[in-house]
């Protein structure tokens, strides 16, 4: 099994360990898909709908991290129950040419969500060390050699860069948000509900690119691989006790993805909107005008610091599906250097061409044009997904119940909804 031997598992030795250290062995995926959730494209996407419309669409980004928590669980079961991550799940079971279909759909999700980590990259070298945009971009091919230098290590040296960067973030905006002190009541008012979709537009885009910035479909590949290769446990029960810890592992980490989402919309609504400063066009503006708003000389650097931290640990979970895509749906063993750095220039080319000639307003909305793809590509990922796991024909036993299978086609058919009813506005608006 190339992934188990990529991520260092021990198969054997895992089912010979007690039962509790058996389902202690799959926690940790959780954290490395939940660095996906957190990317600049969530930043670009959570700063323009809080500068905008203040906490309005605070609603959108919990239902949204609710969704992607069952959507990771299903992801999660169907690498546990068949020992097959979601594209070689969908090479073998669905008719070639959907299959190929959804293979290159999936490739240009990896390719939006590189657009955003080098952007995401590219602005936070920007804006600490005051690198051009254009040479930010180039320099971001030296992430994937760190990454890949660090896989080759084995997987506790990436977890352990990923614990460490998820903190930074963290930490960062639990600062700002400490400085901002947002209000009770406007929060209360943003998680109340969401209004003016169908009315406006734009709050619609917004809307959309935070569905995609938070549920994102290379994501689902991805995590149904990293279970996969903890090994498969020995029996039924045990197997049951896996699905149960790697979904808690999966649904906690991703509770800590929400808290980051909303608090970047929560403190560019209470820096920017609440203070006449509604239109904050990038984020370098945002980084520029932190410190002035909210007082805080330092304000500026935490958040310069965070998304930095952002596009690096986001990058690591991009270079990893980017392989577990190629190898599952088309059985193409590119070495792990090759197929990276060849994911990382497809994205390098047109932000840097973006950047090189727009500068940062370009740059801004290519992240948010990055998320919005993603979340049109979420359901050609989602329906094969979710066929698997709720039919006994695939699982048997361990597919999911009514109960859960209702909630996860309803929220399936709510992405799909939101992304036909704005495909269908920028037609008419054409």
């Amino acid at each position: 099994n190339a992934k188990a031997e990529t991520w260092g598992t021990d198969s054997g030795a895992h089912a010979r360990a007690p039962a509790g250290r058996r389902a202690a062995g799959f926690l940790g995926p959780g954290l490395m898909v939940a660095v996906g959730y957190m990317d600049p494209g969530n930043w670009a996407t959570s700063v323009a709908a809080g500068s905008r419309y203040g906490e309005s669409l605070l609603a959108v980004v919990v239902g949204a991290s609710l969704l992607a928590m069952l959507f990771q669980a299903a992801a999660v079961r169907l690498g546990l129950a068949t020992g097959q991550d979601l594209a070689q799940a969908c090479r073998e079971r669905l008719p070639p040419t959907l299959a190929t279909a959804s293979w290159l759909v999936c490739e240009a999700a990896i390719v939006a969500c590189n657009v955003a980590e080098v952007l995401g990259m590219a602005m936070g070298l920007h804006l600490l060390f005051g690198l051009s945009l254009f040479a930010g971009a180039c320099v971001t091919v030296a992430d994937v050699m760190l990454v890949l230098r660090l896989r080759a290590r084995g997987r506790g040296s990436v977890e352990t860069l990923v614990a460490v960067l998820v903190a930074t973030i963290a930490l960062c905006f639990v600062a700002q948000l400490a400085w901002a002190r947002p209000s009770a009541g406007a929060l209360w008012h943003g998680l109340a509900g969401v209004r003016g979709l169908a009315s406006d537009p734009q709050r619609l885009y917004l809307a959309v690119g935070i569905v995609g910035a938070t549920v994102m479909p290379h994501n689902l590949y991805l995590h149904s691989a990293l279970v996969r290769a903890r090994g498969q446990p020995g029996s039924r029960p045990a197997l049951r006790r896996a699905i149960t810890a790697a979904t808690r592992d999966s649904t906690a980490s991703l509770g800590l993805a929400l808290f980051v989402n909303a608090a970047i919309l929560v403190v560019a609504a209470t820096a920017f909107a609440h203070a006449g400063h509604a239109v904050v066009a990038t984020l370098p503006d945002a980084y520029r005008l932190l410190s002035p708003l909210l007082g805080v000389g330092v304000a500026s650097t935490v958040f310069g610091l965070g998304l930095l931290a952002s596009g690096l640990s986001s990058s690591i979970t991009g270079t990893l599906a980017g392989q577990v895509v190629m190898e599952g749906f088309m059985r193409l063993r590119l070495s792990p250097r090759r197929r990276a750095l060849l994911a990382r220039l497809l994205a390098i080319v047109p932000a840097a061409v973006a950047t090189a000639r727009f500068g940062e307003s370009a740059a801004d909305a290519l992240l948010v044009f990055s998320q919005v793809v993603l979340s049109l590509q979420l359901p050609f990922a989602l329906a094969p997904l979710l066929v698997f796991t709720t039919s006994r024909r695939h699982l048997g036993d361990l597919a999911f119940g009514r109960l859960a299978s209702a909630a996860l086609w309803s929220g399936a058919g709510l992405v799909t909804l939101l992304n036909g009813w704005l495909l269908l506005g920028l037609l008419l608006r054409r």
